[in-house]
């Protein structure tokens, strides 16, 4: 039976017009949210994050931590794609193994910044949508933070935030950290638990502004002892 979709009503067939050429796009990547922080002391380095998931206006998971031990020392926090930030510390993780192998002895938290920083590069025509903070100890036992941006190039700070409530949280660490534009103003070292005290405090004023960021506050505090982890609740909505 032959079809009449393509006739009017007059039975004549109906005349089509070609609009040109259609463009089916594809994007490889998607923004997951999520804010990551690293902040250093004279002994010790913080890397924080938020566990939300999200994509859009939907949250696939409230506990999703960004923060991902590689050694003893030294802890990254990877924000932006969700699938390439777990591609990526894979990445990382199996060359610390194959560096411990051959050298017999863990590679530092500069030497994992700069091997980082050559994996990114490798990947620069089709980079990893990530934006990763280190954080950890260097060889005399300083606090150390090195951030990056997707293609590789890095560089060593004493504070850095990242994610999507990045613009809310840096100008908080430079006036609280830094002392960016104040005067007469005494520049106090850092202590372990005044840095803990402003994570939890720039989070949270971040979770009341950022859809993407909230549910919870995961804390990895590095010290010589080693790795301590700290969970605080945010707001959930």
């Amino acid at each position: 039976m032959l079809s009449t979709q393509g006739y009017g009503d007059s039975g004549k067939m109906k005349d089509y017009h070609y609009s040109g050429p259609v463009e089916h796009r594809f994007s490889p990547y998607s923004f997951n949210g999520g804010t990551v922080l690293a902040v250093a002391g004279e002994d010790f380095a913080i890397v924080a994050s938020d566990t939300r998931l999200s994509e859009g206006y939907s949250i696939h998971c409230r506990d999703s931590p960004k923060c991902y031990k590689l050694t003893d020392t030294t802890v990254i926090g990877c924000s932006g794609f969700h699938g390439d930030c777990l591609t990526l510390t894979k990445i990382i993780d199996a060359r610390l193994k194959m560096y411990k192998h051959s050298n017999n002895k863990t590679m530092t938290s500069g030497a994992i910044a700069a091997m980082l920083s050559t994996i990114l590069y490798g990947r620069r025509f089709f980079p990893y949508y990530v934006y990763n903070i280190i954080g950890g100890l260097d060889e005399e036992g300083r606090g150390a933070v090195y951030s990056f941006d997707p293609v590789g190039s890095y560089q060593r700070d004493t504070y850095k935030a990242g994610g999507s409530a990045s613009a809310m949280l840096q100008p908080l660490l430079d006036n609280q950290i830094g002392f960016k534009n104040m005067e007469n103003v005494q520049h106090v070292p850092l202590t372990k638990d005044k840095a803990v005290r402003l994570v939890k405090d720039v989070f949270i004023s971040a979770a009341e502004r950022d859809v993407y960021t909230g549910d919870a506050l995961r804390i990895c505090i590095v010290t010589k002892e080693g790795i301590k982890e700290e969970t605080v609740a945010l707001r959930k909505d």
